[in-house]
């Protein structure tokens, strides 16, 4: 049976799935603590203003699509994380090549004062992967 914690954290999972595709920054700014940290692969730790610049310039130049699979959800007091496998296609605008990555995501939530469970820390694996 699952927790209504863990229910909410799920649903914040995939909504904010749901926004990356529609290139919707404001939800994403709402979803996220105001000292997110971002771990990406070869590249330096995102903070809130990094992630603004590097989501506006990638949702100008790219259709982006992602799908994710949560595999664990684990609750402990105010702080939550989750598991999931991921998959992210990029085709530019502009037209050419779709690539195609896929890995793993480790995000960790911490439960707001009102209630609502906000993205904290995230890490990704995700590289890209031929076909």
């Amino acid at each position: 049976m699952m927790g209504s914690d863990e229910q909410a954290i799920r649903e914040v999972h995939s909504t904010w799935i749901d926004a990356v595709n529609a290139g919707d920054l404001a939800y994403l700014l709402a979803s996220i603590t105001d000292d997110v940290v971002l771990l990406n692969p070869g590249g330096e730790p995102l903070g809130r203003e990094g992630f603004i610049g590097k989501f506006s310039g990638a949702h100008e130049d790219l259709k982006i699509h992602c799908t994710s699979e949560m595999e664990e959800v684990v609750v402990v007091g105010e702080v939550a994380y989750t598991r999931s496998r991921d998959t992210v296609t990029v085709t530019p605008r502009a037209g050419g090549e779709t690539a195609r990555h896929a890995g793993y995501r480790l995000t960790v939530y911490r439960k707001q004062p009102d209630g609502r469970w906000l993205l904290a820390r995230d890490a990704h694996t995700l590289v890209p992967v031929e076909g």
